[in-house]
């Protein structure tokens, strides 16, 4: 494939290693050729690096595949299961990276593969959650955007309006970390 191809969330292959496109930019320069620069994260040792390639490039693909798994339980090691095969197996933090915080019981998130082994674990665009504990709203605080700290029921703490209430279901995206809306 060409360089042209790298776009953010695309894996492809340099020194027979996994590297995720976590940014993308084409830029093009008046006498030059087009450039592409891309934040890239090792997703065997979790190296992340700025690489720039010509827009002719050669870029290998790396030979991955996708599956959707169910999140189990976590005990220092995240615990998942083939809901397939129900065979179940670990992946260590390093894997799981950031997904972690919105990780919750019997979710079925999506992980990639390479070489047979887990690399990657992506989670839906915004997950459900109900909100565990928060404070109280004010009246009065509806003129601009205001927003107060709100632990989920898995622990990790957001961000949200003033009139979200404890017990009540909110939307996140796990992109962002943000509250989108009300579930």
């Amino acid at each position: 494939m060409l360089a042209t191809s790298l776009k953010t969330g695309t894996v492809f292959k340099e020194a027979d290693q996994p590297w995720l496109v976590e940014k993308y930019e084409h830029t093009k320069t008046a006498r030059g050729g087009a450039t592409i620069k891309v934040k890239a994260r090792n997703l065997l040792s979790n190296q992340v690096l700025e690489k720039r390639y010509q827009s002719a490039a050669k870029i290998d693909d790396a030979d991955v595949h996708k599956k959707n798994i169910q999140y189990l339980y976590q005990d220092g090691q995240y615990h998942f299961m083939d809901p397939e095969t129900f065979e179940q197996f670990e992946l260590t933090k390093d894997v799981v990276g950031e997904s972690a915080k919105f990780l919750q019981e019997g979710e079925t998130v999506q992980v990639t593969y390479f070489d047979g082994s887990p690399v990657l674990v992506d989670l839906p665009m915004t997950i459900v959650f109900e909100v565990a504990h928060t404070v109280p709203g004010f009246k009065g605080n509806t003129i601009s955007s205001v927003y107060k700290e709100a632990t989920l029921t898995n622990g990790t703490v957001v961000k949200v309006p003033t009139f979200v209430k404890e017990k009540d279901r909110i939307k996140i995206n796990t992109s962002t970390g943000e509250y989108t809306s009300k579930a």
